[in-house]
Order: structure tokens, then sequence, then C-alpha cells
């Protein structure tokens, strides 16, 4: 089955940004995106990973109030394309959405710093249908620190309540998502979960420099836990002297993460919405060709793996 999970894309910031600036661009469903229903179909989307990131640190706006907006609009979408899309809690609702003829979106959120000193918002947020909680972005929060240039916040661990947090997202059955977190925070989440987390959009760091990647002993540690990293088509995240996403350089990055951490670990994470330049993917789409590409590298099995089956392990296997 070459279908297509992808752990992240910004689509919804766009679209709640649409409203904010009262542009007209479209719904989801039509929208001058590089995700939208169309282009899902198109690339063979077996479920979608929808992000609610929260543009907090330079807004009037705190993160929750975004984080309930955002919701709002994610929830409007699915009712204006529920022809097409339905939310999916779990793998087994993924799967019958397929079976139906839908696909299937997965809730997941980008930052928490909505939960700001209120562990219940994680209760909330999955009541919503919320699977995936991204630790932080890239400003310092309740839980934590953000991935950084300077080795000592770096290396800075966890905050309590972050710990605290974590291990209430390890019993409600959410995925513990550390993209921007810092390694030492990374370390952290390992070392308590002792289980699967995933890195929804990051990629390698001995490819490429950059303080989101991850490098060889943290991809060994992901793997030991049984997690998955989703491959960013971010051109900082592949190149080390930026660029734009070319197949033949995800394919690097996945080969490299395969010989170091072996296939189970890696997955798609393209940043869809969020990037300023797709290249050579263009949009959604672009995942056709690209899978083309892999052919001459990875066997079908390895395919179907990155493609979705990993992620549907680490989802099936946080959630018990």
């Amino acid at each position: 089955m070459n279908r297509i999970i992808d752990m992240h894309c910004d689509t919804m910031m766009q679209i709640w940004e649409r409203d904010e600036t009262e542009e007209t661009t479209g719904t989801l469903y039509d929208g001058e995106y590089s995700i939208n229903i169309k282009k899902l179909e198109e690339g063979k989307s077996l479920a979608q990973c929808f992000a609610l990131y929260l543009p907090w640190k330079n807004s009037e706006k705190t993160a929750y109030q975004i984080l309930n907006e955002m919701h709002d609009d994610f929830v409007r979408e699915m009712e204006l394309s529920s022809e097409y899309i339905r939310q999916a809690k779990t793998v087994d609702e993924i799967l019958k959405n397929d079976e139906d003829g839908f696909l299937s979106a997965i809730l997941t959120t980008e930052d928490g710093a909505f939960i700001e000193d209120k562990i219940e918002r994680i209760d909330e947020v999955y009541d919503w249908g919320v699977r995936m909680i991204g630790i932080i972005w890239n400003y310092e929060n309740t839980l934590a620190y953000p991935n950084s240039k300077d080795s000592e916040i770096h290396n800075k661990g966890l905050k309590d309540f972050g710990l605290d947090c974590i291990e209430k997202m390890k019993e409600k059955g959410i995925i513990v998502d550390v993209s921007h977190l810092n390694e030492g925070g990374f370390y952290d989440v390992a070392k308590t979960l002792k289980g699967p987390f995933a890195a929804s959009h990051s990629c390698s760091r001995d490819l490429c420099n950059h303080q989101r990647n991850l490098d060889d002993d943290q991809l060994r540690t992901l793997a030991d836990c049984g997690g998955i990293v989703g491959i960013n088509f971010c051109g900082p995240f592949l190149f080390q002297d930026g660029g734009y996403a070319t197949f033949d350089r995800i394919i690097d990055h996945i080969r490299h993460i395969k010989n170091v951490a072996g296939i189970d670990t890696i997955g798609w994470g393209s940043d869809f919405d969020g990037i300023e330049n797709n290249g050579e993917l263009v949009d959604y789409r672009g995942f056709n060709p690209l899978v083309d590409a892999m052919t001459k590298h990875f066997t079908d099995d390895e395919i179907d793996k990155i493609n979705y089956k990993n992620f549907l392990r680490v989802m099936r296997e946080v959630q018990g």
C-alpha cells in the first residue's frame, strides 16, 4: 500500500492567519496551500498530522487563546470537508477511514506553551483528539528550554513541571514530540518515557549541523526507545549551506539514519506550509516522485515502513 502519513504540517496556521488578516485564500479543500484535500488525495495520503502551531511570542494573544482559535478553525475545516476527510484518534480509526474512502486528519500541537502552569489542559486537548504534543518551539516555556546554539541552554534538562507533563502525556497515550526541544530535554524525555516518542520534523545533524537536527547518539537513543524521526523538507535542515529540498538529499538523510538507527526509526515530517521553499517536491503531491526515487535504494517493505507503518506502530504502542 503506497500511502503516506506525514507527521507535521503548518497548514492550520496558514488558515488561522488567513482568518486574522481576512484574506481569502480558500479552505482546506482547495486553498492555495502546500497541503489541501485535493493534493492529499493526489499525493496518496493515508493520514496527515495537522499541527496547532502557536505564534504567541509576538502576539497580543496568549498561546492558549491562539490554540483555541486554531482548534475552532480545525473543527470548521473538518466539517466543510466532511465528504473527504475525518479526524482520527487511533490507528483503528485511521484504517477504518481508509476502508470507508476517507482521508484521516490527526490533530497535534506545536509548542506546549499553551499548558502554562495548568497540567489539566493536557486532558482538555486530549478530549479534542490531540494525539501528539510538541514540548516546545523556539522560546522557553513552563516545560522546557528550546534548541540553541548556546551550549549551556542546549544542555539544560526539562523543568520539573515539564517532567510532570510528559508523564501525563504518557498516561493519556499522547505521543511526546521533541522537535525544537534542546538536547538536554531530549535525553530527559528518553529517560523518563522509556518507550516510543517522536521528533516529528527533524533530520540528521551528522549530514547537516543544524541544532534542530538529531546527532547519531540521539538517533540511536530514539531507536532504542522505539521512536521515530520525521524527515523535514526544509532546506537548512538538509544542506549545511541552506538551499532547497532535493529528492537525492532527502534520500541521503534517510540512508544515514537507516545505517545509524535502523529503518524502523524513520518517517515523514514535511513541515509543509511552514517552510518557505518546498524544493523539488513543490507541494504535497511531490511525495509521488520522491517515493519513486526511493525505489532505487530501498525495498518495498522499507518504503512502506517509512511511508506509514512506523508511525502506526508508534501510535499504537503509545496508546497501549
